[in-house]
C-alpha cells in the first residue's frame, strides 16, 4: 500500500440523482455505504470516500449544463490501485454526445 492521503477535487456536469444513478458502474467488487451526499467506498485495495459539493449550474452562451463539485478522497492507496480507481470513475460517469 501506498502511504498518506490523496485528495482529488473534480467538477463534473452531473446532478446528485445523475451520480448515484452511475456510481455503481464506477464501483468493482466494493461495498459502498452514502450517508446523504458522502459515500465510503471498501474494497480490496483500501477505503475511499466521495463527497459530494452543492448542486449549480453552469452557463455557455444559451446552453445551462448541471454542476457539482466532487471530491474523492483515497488514503494509503498505493498509485497503480489508484490509478486504476481512477479510470474506472472516470469511465463509469463519461457522456457521449451525438
Amino acid at each position: 500500500m501506498g502511504s498518506g492521503l490523496v485528495v482529488i477535487e473534480k467538477e463534473m456536469a452531473v446532478t446528485h440523482k445523475d451520480f448515484f444513478r452511475s456510481l455503481p458502474n464506477a464501483l468493482q467488487e466494493e461495498e459502498c455505504n452514502v450517508d446523504g451526499y458522502s459515500v465510503r467506498i471498501s474494497g480490496a485495495n483500501g477505503i475511499w470516500n466521495i463527497e459530494l459539493g452543492p448542486e449549480g449550474t453552469r452557463k455557455i452562451a444559451h446552453l445551462s449544463l448541471p454542476r457539482t463539485k466532487v471530491k474523492l478522497i483515497f488514503n494509503n492507496y498505493s498509485e497503480m490501485d489508484l490509478k486504476k480507481v481512477l479510470e474506472r470513475f472516470d469511465r463509469a460517469f463519461q457522456r457521449a454526445g451525438g
